[in-house]
């Protein structure tokens, strides 16, 4: 876990020193909200509609973000060459894999943590349950981060990896997405953590599942 910790810390310093891939994913997100509070200023006034579309608005920043962000995990590395040495490491595959995803993961939070409080300006609108919300975009940020980082590694030699990595990406995260939007909405009308405990379970099982297959089944990603 150290190594994976000293992986993540590589990436983040990198990316920080940069910002290129961190400052797309907050321009693409925040774009994502004016252009969405546009559109739907006719509605804005009516309180019922924004609680029915806050969940999917929110959540379709954060995965089209996100998608922005992977797609660059692994592409850097082979472009500067840095692959091939990061694999001449004394660490195993799995320590790699876990690095890149918490280093992926800690991006597509940042970029969160700047969409909520522009999502609650521009549609004028109060998040009740703040923690509750935090572990609901913890959950299904992490489970994002898991599935994105394996096919990352597995479309970076590919030509078309801008094109293909969301076709990919995009079905596998359907069984985190539909709890994470139950969930949001729920909070949004004000209902607690026990209301939802159910949506959190499945977000649960699916993190520790996909990690743990991905994990595995990432050394095969790199010798393909």
């Amino acid at each position: 876990m150290i190594r994976s910790l000293y992986i993540a810390a590589k990436d983040l310093r990198t990316e920080l020193r940069t910002k290129q891939v961190l400052n797309s994913m907050l321009v693409f997100s925040l774009v994502v909200m004016v252009i969405f509070s546009l559109s739907l200023s006719d509605v804005l006034s009516d309180s019922s509609a924004i609680d029915r579309l806050a969940p999917g608005l929110l959540w379709i920043a954060f995965i089209f973000a996100g998608t922005l962000g992977i797609t660059r995990t692994f592409a850097s590395e082979t472009e500067n060459g840095c692959l091939e040495g990061l694999r001449l490491c004394p660490v195993d595959s799995a320590a790699i894999y876990t690095g890149k995803a918490i280093s992926s993961m800690c991006l597509m939070l940042i970029v969160e943590i700047a969409t909520v409080p522009v999502f609650m300006v521009l549609f004028n609108y109060n998040i009740p349950d703040i923690p509750t919300m935090g572990i609901v975009i913890l959950l299904g940020t992490a489970g994002f981060s898991a599935v994105g980082t394996l096919l990352s590694s597995l479309t970076v030699n590919t030509r078309t990896r801008e094109i293909l990595l969301p076709v990919l990406l995009l079905p596998l995260l359907v069984p985190v997405l539909i709890p994470a939007v139950l969930a949001t909405g729920k909070i949004l009308a004000g209902e607690g953590i026990v209301e939802i405990i159910t949506e959190l379970r499945l977000m649960a099982v699916y993190d520790i599942v996909f990690f743990t297959l991905a994990r595995l089944l990432f050394d095969h990603t790199l010798e393909g």
